[in-house]
């Protein structure tokens, strides 16, 4: 069986996650993939980094006692990993064996922003009444060629922060709302060749476009409660959406490839809760699930999928 369109068609590659017997990934949350494919993978178990090389076969962990409740992550033109902490308001920086090198914000401490968590997702988006300064629930992280980092703050605030590569807040940019320049829980963040940031404004079902001062650029709106995004070595843009998809465009948004569940089943769903998208040097695609979240099913080491470019 194959999914995708035109060029863009994958096959499944079944069970690739090379766990160690008894391991499971209830929810995974961040994929990052290094210059070598190895691929890390940000998950809510006892061991929140597991890292897999191209083939699934285990590598290493690390992470223990640092995540509280982990939710994004990338990997830095240099190598070091990042990864954020939503309900403990931190970023970590680490080096690829897990050394922490550099942690933003104040672990357990967070931004005024109204912000009252609730379990209606709509109740606790709708609290926060202003944006505020970092952290409150921080999503995703990307890194720019110069080392600059970028924040999406998603949960409980309506901003992205720009760091310089010492940990030092440059600016910041946002507001509730659906306006340009606005957002509803901006879940994830990357950078492409040309340097413009692209934000999936989760709940305001588009994907905005800036550029590093926070300037509006464009919006694309041909998405639904976008939660990740990537971008391969020719510039396309592959998203992760709740609506159970995986959406592929070309640099100018352009949709080029969508496909998904073709079972509203349970127990068939491709995906019960796709959360991160990522690519290889290959092409080759990786979806991380948050199953247990959104479902409630343990699909123990298939809450990552790797999915084989064939054309």
């Amino acid at each position: 069986m194959f999914y995708g369109e035109g060029n863009l068609q994958y096959e499944l590659l079944p069970d690739w996650a090379g766990l160690p017997q008894g391991w499971s990934m209830p929810d995974v949350c961040g994929l990052a993939v290094d210059h070598e494919d190895n691929v890390y993978i940000l998950n809510r178990s006892e061991h929140p980094i597991i890292v897999l090389d191209r083939e699934g076969r285990f590598l290493r962990t690390w992470g223990e006692g640092f995540f509280k409740r982990a939710h994004g992550s990338c990997i830095a033109p240099d190598g070091t990993v990042f990864c954020t902490d939503d309900s403990s308001n931190v970023v970590g920086k680490f080096s690829p064996s897990g050394e922490l090198l550099m942690m933003l914000g104040a672990r357990g401490q967070s931004s005024d922003t109204g912000y009252v968590h609730a379990w209606d997702l709509w109740q606790g988006l709708g609290s926060v009444i202003r944006s505020g300064p970092p952290f409150n629930r921080p999503t995703g992280v990307a890194i720019s060629a110069d080392g600059d980092i970028f924040v999406t703050d998603g949960y409980g605030n309506a901003r992205v922060h720009r760091f310089d590569a010492s940990g030092r807040l440059q600016l910041s940019w946002g507001e509730p709302g659906g306006g340009p320049g606005q957002f509803r829980l901006p879940h994830d963040i990357a950078i492409d060749a040309k340097g413009r940031l692209l934000v999936a404004d989760r709940e305001n079902n588009r994907l905005q476009l800036f550029d590093q001062t926070g300037t509006f650029l464009e919006q694309w709106t041909d998405v639904i409660r976008p939660t990740g995004i990537c971008i391969d070595a020719d510039g396309l843009v592959y998203v992760s959406e709740l609506a159970m998809r995986i959406s592929t465009f070309n640099p100018d948004g352009r949709l080029l490839a969508r496909w998904g569940n073709r079972s509203a089943e349970k127990e068939s769903a491709l995906f019960h809760g796709p959360h991160v998208v990522a690519v290889d040097s290959r092409g080759d695609l990786y979806v991380g699930d948050v199953s247990m979240t959104h479902a409630r099913v343990d699909k123990g080491a298939n809450t990552v999928q790797k999915f084989r470019r064939v054309r």
